[in-house]
């Protein structure tokens, strides 16, 4: 290869971060929309039902969605390969907009026949794609090409939320001037968009082999061979399957389950931070609307200000910020400062829900400081979670790492599912109490307590990666 093709990234790439921009779109696109039309009312075309119903639906949606990338990695690593994966799994996906999208031709059990298929379907698509496509575009790059991927992930991060940003202004937009219907057509042609853009790649990219073809033992097989195979006086655990296995595949299975120790206080982050598509979007529904620059702006185009601060904060961050802390900025230790700015972005919301309560009339744009301080927190826990988890995890097992991390999302998401249907039947003074000062006060303090704990975790961890415990 030429000096000049090592200073170049490879044309196939363009394709894979133009379909990340498209799908990104149309995902955030529907659920910018999805709670308000859960919970709005009939005469605008919403399901009227109740916003504890939402609440439940909307988080066991996003448990489902974060859930199936354990599906999409079997079958990419095992099955069929990441290119195939990514595109039949796509089908799957438009398919599930375009349910949704002809919910307005059936009656009210129609809607909801075709809003838990159509999620369904938009579930198993988004979630059998997310662990396959970064991995995909990291094979692209040949040895003398190592160099260019930082720049490439950095503008495939980027990618992401100017697909989201985006999203959260056209298709509330688009909702509130033609009805539902159409809205959520537009992320379905977004999502078909995104589709072709990664077939008309196909004849550039690099194929790699399945672990299957490879002949590779995974983590799983190598964890219950060691934990079912009787071991011998004085033979630690991992002993047991060196006489089935490498050293090599063995040593790699061991750099897991310390990760997956530091992983298992991160589902909490993420049940308040997944509620910023569910009761933070019914709270601003109570809210009055403003104008911005010419631009209506309520609870769903509220959404748009977390990608935008995403794309200002992780420069920032990154370049500025972490440098200057040292070792303060150790993966662990900035992932610890994130949990508990999401326990202060959920006191902010409180002290917003009981001005509400009080019957004060705000405008949504009180919203913009916890929502400054929830992309913060973001930004030092999920960036910093998968630099932590890439750094120290072996590298045949990099891509189960990020299921596991996409799977501490969906634990989130299911725990505010099933706290709040539990909480519905402890005698609640209002039938909708998830949207409450009361309910938001009690997932700050348990986010409080979880950052503790956190922190004595992080305090105690011993890395791999020697580098990384000095904050470089």
């Amino acid at each position: 290869m030429s000096q000049l093709d090592s200073s170049r990234w490879p044309r196939q790439i363009k394709y894979i971060i133009g379909n990340e921009a498209c799908e990104r779109f149309s995902y955030y696109g529907m659920t910018g929309i999805l709670a308000g039309y859960i919970s709005g009312q009939l005469v605008a075309g919403g399901l009227g039902k109740s916003e504890d119903y939402t609440t439940q639906i909307t988080q066991l949606f996003i448990f489902v969605n974060y859930f199936t990338p354990l599906l999409g990695a079997w079958l990419s690593d095992k099955i069929i390969g990441r290119y195939k994966t990514i595109f039949w799994v796509s089908l799957l996906y438009c398919a599930g907009h375009g349910t949704l999208a002809c919910s307005d031709f059936f009656g009210q059990a129609g809607k909801l026949n075709c809003l838990f298929i159509g999620l369904t379907l938009i579930a198993f698509g988004s979630g059998g794609i997310k662990p396959c496509v970064s991995a995909f575009m990291g094979e692209q790059f040949r040895p003398n090409q190592s160099h260019l991927m930082q720049k490439a992930f950095g503008a495939f991060y980027v990618a992401i939320n100017f697909g989201s940003f985006f999203s959260f202004l056209v298709v509330p937009w688009v909702k509130n001037h033609h009805g539902y219907s159409l809205a959520f057509g537009v992320p379905g042609i977004l999502m078909a968009i995104a589709t072709f853009i990664f077939w008309r790649g196909k004849k550039l990219y690099v194929i790699v082999p399945t672990n299957r073809e490879k002949k590779h033992a995974g983590f799983f097989k190598v964890f219950f061979t060691a934990l079912i195979t009787k071991r011998a006086p004085g033979q630690k655990f991992w002993d047991a399957a060196r006489t089935q296995f490498s050293e090599n595949e063995v040593s790699a299975a061991r750099s897991v389950l310390p990760i997956l120790f530091v992983f298992a206080t991160i589902p909490m982050f993420w049940a308040l931070y997944n509620q910023t598509n569910s009761t933070w979007v019914m709270q601003g529904l109570k809210m009055f609307d403003t104008n911005l620059l010419g631009l209506k702006v309520g609870a769903e185009q509220m959404q748009s200000l977390n990608p935008l601060l995403i794309m200002l904060f992780v420069p920032v961050f990154t370049l500025w910020i972490y440098p200057r802390m040292g070792r303060f900025a150790s993966p662990l230790k900035r992932m610890s400062y994130g949990l508990f700015l999401a326990a202060v972005a959920f006191l902010l919301i409180a002290l917003l829900q009981k001005r509400i309560e009080a019957g004060e009339h705000l405008s949504i744009l009180w919203q913009t400081w916890p929502y400054v301080v929830v992309t913060a927190a973001e930004v030092l826990v999920s960036t910093t979670g998968l630099e932590f988890a890439f750094r120290e995890a072996a590298a045949e097992m990099k891509s189960l790492i990020m299921s596991f991390w996409l799977l501490t999302i969906a634990t989130g998401s299911l725990f505010v599912a099933v706290l709040t249907k539990i909480l519905q039947h402890t005698g609640a003074p209002t039938d909708d109490a998830s949207v409450s000062s009361g309910r938001f006060m009690l997932y700050a303090g348990m986010m409080l307590v979880v950052a503790v704990v956190f922190s004595l975790i992080a305090a105690t961890y011993n890395y791999r990666d020697k580098v990384a415990a000095e904050g470089r």
